[in-house]
């Protein structure tokens, strides 16, 4: 679908205190742990936080032992929820587990006979790119998620002292095309200690935004909405239950592409919702890197217990310098979308999911990233006739 000439978008991030994303965080502590003892295990771990309680739940396969509350109250810690006063704690919260293992049904399904592996489920994955951002990312969530980031060390720092773990943000940017011309409008919600609310939006437009947010892409036009209830002291777990999954957006590319609908926190690889979903980042990083496209859309199908994919997808947005179709076949030429392959190539079975579910999985830099590699850029580049 071609771009409007002129349009707002808008992302969200939150930070690691946000009740989901604290869920998100526990079931990912669980998986690294269970992981760096047995690489080959099968993980399913769904975890819930309200007042006062952590229930971890799911399916996991694996003859090693992890201390689950031990994991859980040490992520919990982590996040920042050390004093009992805030209503959520690390070292009273309670933690309740309820943990099966696979499915005999879905086992046979994922450890084929022939040595290959099949997907773990049937669903549809999406990975994109976009030439507007050095990260190849859209603007507005890689700005939110900074913001986020700026918010943590403003709160482990001591630079705002007020700081509490739970918070979000939204920045809204105007394109003009497919150019950001400016911020439009940020929203900044940060949890804090029961102090004048004037202070805290001092603080919070001085040390977080004007931070983040280049100078030049504000103007007096712009809209800043700081705390805008007024009070944000009751927060976490304690004001609102937290459940494992519920920030897709948040994790992927603030809703600039599609979803499929899969979450990444607390599954093992061979899920495709998650490995499958790294490599059609991979893909359609590399191709807006090549020069194939500006903005590229993947999205692969698959059927449980079938290893390759029933259907590969490219959307380039009218911004192809030549055909979606040819592309596509370009991408399934150079790109191996099959669970062990995906696994093999990406090197998915470590301990690696905790700090990259925290602030998005792409966009970042790090040898655990190796779907942001662009070493396929020249193959793509030949593949298509390109000089």
């Amino acid at each position: 679908m071609k771009t409007p000439k002129r349009h707002l978008f808008t992302s969200e991030a939150v930070a690691v205190g946000h009740p989901d994303k604290l869920a998100d965080q526990i079931a990912d502590a669980v998986l690294d742990a269970v992981l760096a003892k047995d690489p080959i295990a099968r993980v399913a771990c769904e975890v819930l936080v309200s007042t006062g309680i952590v229930f971890v739940t799911g399916q996991i396969t694996t003859d090693c032992y992890v201390d689950i509350p031990k994991i859980a109250r040490e992520t919990v810690r982590e996040a920042g929820y050390e004093d009992p006063h805030m209503g959520f704690d690390w070292e009273t919260c309670a933690v309740v587990t309820a943990i099966d293992e696979q499915s005999p049904d879905i086992s046979i399904g994922v450890g084929l006979k022939d040595g290959e592996i099949g997907a773990g489920d049937q669903g549809i994955m999406i990975g994109y790119a976009t030439d507007e951002t050095p990260e190849y990312m859209p603007l507005p969530i890689m700005l939110a998620r900074k913001m986020m980031r700026r918010l943590e060390e403003a709160r482990k720092k001591g630079i705002l002292e007020f700081l509490r773990p739970d918070g979000k943000c939204q920045v809204t940017v105007a394109y003009d095309e497919r150019t950001p011309v400016r911020v439009h409008t940020v929203v900044l919600s940060a949890q804090h200690k029961d102090i004048p609310i004037e202070q805290v939006r001092e603080g919070l437009m001085e040390e977080v935004i004007k931070k983040v947010i280049p100078a030049k892409m504000i103007d007096k036009k712009t809209n800043f909405f700081i705390n805008p209830t007024g009070r944000f002291v009751e927060g976490g777990p304690k004001a609102d239950t937290g459940l494992t999954g519920r920030k897709l957006i948040v994790d992927t590319y603030g809703g600039r592409a599609g979803h499929g609908g899969g979450s990444f926190s607390g599954k093992d690889p061979t899920k495709v919702d998650k490995s499958a979903a790294f490599m059609a980042r991979y893909a359609a990083k590399n191709v807006v890197a090549a020069g194939l496209a500006k903005e590229c859309e993947v999205q692969v199908a698959y059927a449980i217990g079938v290893p390759r994919p029933l259907a590969v997808f490219v959307d380039t947005m009218g911004t192809g310098v030549i055909s979606d179709h040819d592309i596509r076949h370009i991408i399934e030429r150079h790109f191996d979308f099959r669970p062990k392959a995906m696994i093999e190539s990406l090197n998915l079975r470590r301990p690696i999911y905790l700090d990259m579910c925290r602030y998005g999985y792409f966009g970042r830099e790090g040898e655990q990233f190796l779907w942001e590699r662009l070493d396929k850029v020249e193959a793509l580049r030949s593949d298509a006739g390109l000089k």
